[in-house]
């Protein structure tokens, strides 16, 4: 199994791979994404690795789903679904504070979060 600095590291040869792919320049990301070319030319030669937020602007530029970067997406199995901006800010900031929480703790928020979901489909499905 690859090690995450490995995936993290294939990460910036995905990308230029994929923009070459799809006959875009370096250029024409920044246009789309407001990102430095030098930038995107350091993350593509694995010498900066781009943050959650900025590789969903990427993938949002490539017009694709940000799971695809990574080894699970390309193993065949099924893409995750294209997530918005404010969703990549939650799970950025979900991520930030989960690294100090223990096990436990991690269940219990993982938990509520499951329930809270379960609330909302079941609420949708009594007002349809």
């Amino acid at each position: 199994m690859p090690t995450t600095a490995n995936r993290l590291g294939k990460i910036g040869e995905r990308i230029r791979e994929f923009r070459q792919q799809r006959n875009l320049s370096q250029g024409d990301i920044e246009q789309k994404t407001g990102l430095l070319r030098c930038y995107l030319s350091r993350v593509e030669n694995g010498h900066t690795t781009p943050s959650l937020q900025t590789l969903n602007k990427i993938a949002r530029a490539l017009d694709m789903p940000l799971a695809q970067f990574f080894d699970a997406a390309q193993a065949g199995e099924p893409a995750l679904p294209v997530l918005s901006d404010e969703a990549v800010a939650f799970l950025t900031q979900i991520r930030r504070y989960a690294t100090v929480l223990n096990e436990a703790d991690r269940q219990q928020v993982l938990a509520m979060i499951k329930k809270m979901a379960f609330q909302d489909e079941k609420s949708k499905a009594a007002g349809a």
